[in-house]
């Protein structure tokens, strides 16, 4: 969508009168967009990110194609390779309709706390203050959550590269766990001491995105045997440990590829280190939705036309499938452990900008009085001019949640399903606001940035709304019949007992501390975004 030329219904965007403040500053990167991004109660960042590095930081934080070579058999059991192919593009689909919704939102607010700054600037006065406590805090549990599962991908991948070069290893959980303080240690520093090579790193992490994306395709296209076409396309598979449903299935095996997109607002959580944000933000998002979704569809079809043994796909011997089948293309140990180092370092890439994403909007919650010990986490490093604390914060949980993993794998598993349902969630409530903000035009007209839906925006919003809620529905479903508390899926029971801590601690601690973000929400008789 251009930023330029976009109606609102009939109404030119330029002829939409609000009695919001608009922030015009050079040092600030332009027009913030239709909402006051003033920043007078809290420090500022450096916007030390342009176009194109911000674009990069983007697509390492999805990495979709390598998201599906580290999570596709998942969809096997459940759906088969049609499931997998037909699902992915619903899912692209239904990502972008999220994407173009949260631009427009972006471009409105392009602040560090997305989600809830916007259900600050949409939610009636009434519930604003609960609806954007409870947003935020969803929202960080989900970012935490994903965060620690990229450590535990990241170290899990390596015990797999060991097993591969050395048969007589047996990976233990310990291990793993000192791995994820290793790798958590390291991001955490070039976040905070590495703060000014980020953008440069991320547009490395951007090139070898698509430079490894082609040097792993090409081998497996040359040399692997073909599956044939009615396979790919047409096969629908159950299993003995899955569903028998193939309606469910399929529905399942769609989440699997579904997955490879959450966390695609990412370089929202960036916005107040990027020039331009109102403009540049909601450009990113779509561009890299659009980029990811072609090269994992691509990647996909890779994988199922040259995946070989389908039972040895369900049975890694090597932890991951990919690696196997990587060994089986190629006959190489070596070679195997050359692509799938490439996959792990584009993750480590991916977990740097996932930090700094996820401590941002961290910081920016301290900054609207949001977390215990507020004023604390909302410090900005005079040095650095990063939120050092808020990133000593956000690796604390990692190295917390790690020992969980010593002792139970299971109770890990447990704690990070939490990241998805969390985060379609967060994208849900601003998108359901904004369909009601439409309809409702007694509160006055909605104040746009330059980056508008224009006259397809409600069609948009109730598409991406429909679509959020499906996933939704089947995200807590388990994968696995009959279900056992090793393979129970407990996304539902967390988020579930999350939200029930939350409403707790709101009712007999937050309603009488917390207002919202200060600098957002005006009175009534001052602003007409109320």
């Amino acid at each position: 969508m251009s930023s330029e030329g976009i109606e609102m219904g009939n109404m030119p965007v330029k002829s939409v009168q609000v009695s919001v403040s608009h922030a015009r500053s050079g040092s600030e990167g332009g027009y913030h967009g239709g909402v006051s991004t003033s920043r007078s109660s809290r420090k500022h960042l450096e916007r030390s990110f342009g176009s194109l590095s911000i674009l990069s930081l983007s697509l390492t934080i999805l990495s979709s194609w390598e998201s599906v070579a580290n999570s596709f058999e998942s969809g096997l059991v459940n759906g088969g390779p049609a499931g997998l192919v037909w699902g992915m593009i619903l899912s692209i689909i239904g990502t972008m309709a999220l994407a173009l919704s949260l631009a427009e939102l972006a471009s409105m607010c392009p602040r560090a706390g997305a989600q809830y700054h916007w259900t600050a600037v949409l939610a009636p006065p009434r519930i604003r203050a609960f609806t954007t406590w409870m947003q935020g805090w969803i929202t960080v549990f989900g970012w935490q959550a994903a965060l620690a599962s990229i450590c535990y991908l990241i170290a899990t991948q390596i015990q797999g590269m060991v097993l591969l070069n050395n048969p007589e290893y047996h990976p233990q959980q310990w291990q793993g766990t000192l791995m994820m303080w290793a790798i958590v240690a390291f991001v955490g520093l070039i976040n905070i001491y590495g703060i000014k090579i980020l953008p440069a790193l991320q547009m490395l992490g951007g090139i070898m995105h698509i430079v490894f994306f082609i040097a792993i395709i090409i081998p497996l296209v040359l040399l692997s045997r073909r599956s044939t076409s009615d396979f790919v396309f047409t096969e629908l598979m159950t299993s003995e440990e899955g569903w028998q449903s193939k309606g469910v299935a399929w529905c399942l095996g769609m989440l699997t590829v579904t997955y490879c997109f959450a966390g695609f607002d990412g370089a929202v959580h960036m916005s107040e280190e990027v020039r331009h944000p109102a403009i540049v933000i909601p450009r990113i998002l779509v561009q890299s939705i659009a980029i990811n979704g072609f090269m994992a569809f691509v990647f996909l079809l890779v994988i199922l036309f040259c995946i070989g043994s389908v039972e040895e796909a369900l049975n890694p011997p090597y932890i991951f499938p990919m690696i196997g089948i990587f060994k089986q293309t190629t006959k190489s140990v070596g070679a195997a452990t050359a692509m799938q180092t490439a996959i792990t370092l584009i993750g480590m890439v991916s977990n740097t900008g996932v930090l700094a994403s996820v401590s941002r909007l961290t910081w920016a919650f301290a900054c609207d009085g949001g977390l215990p010990f507020s004023r604390y986490f909302a410090h900005v490093d005079r040095n650095q001019r990063v939120p050092k604390r808020a990133i000593y914060l956000v690796c604390a949980g990692v190295v917390l949640l790690s020992v969980i993993n010593a002792a139970s794998e299971t109770a890990l598993s447990a704690i990070l399903a939490l990241s998805t349902s969390s985060l379609y969630v967060s994208y849900l409530i601003p998108v359901m606001l904004m369909i009601i903000r439409r309809v409702d035009t007694s509160r006055g007209p909605i104040p746009f940035g330059p980056w508008t839906l224009g006259r397809y925006g409600m069609a948009i919003n109730i598409f991406a709304l429909a679509f959020g809620v499906f996933v939704c529905i089947f995200v807590p479903f388990p994968t696995q019949i009959p279900v056992t508390a090793a393979n129970m899926n407990w996304s539902g029971p967390v988020f579930l007992g999350v939200v029930i801590l939350l409403v707790i601690d709101w009712t007999f601690r937050a309603r009488t501390k917390y207002t919202g973000p200060k600098d957002l929400i005006k009175s009534d008789s001052k602003t007409n975004i109320a």
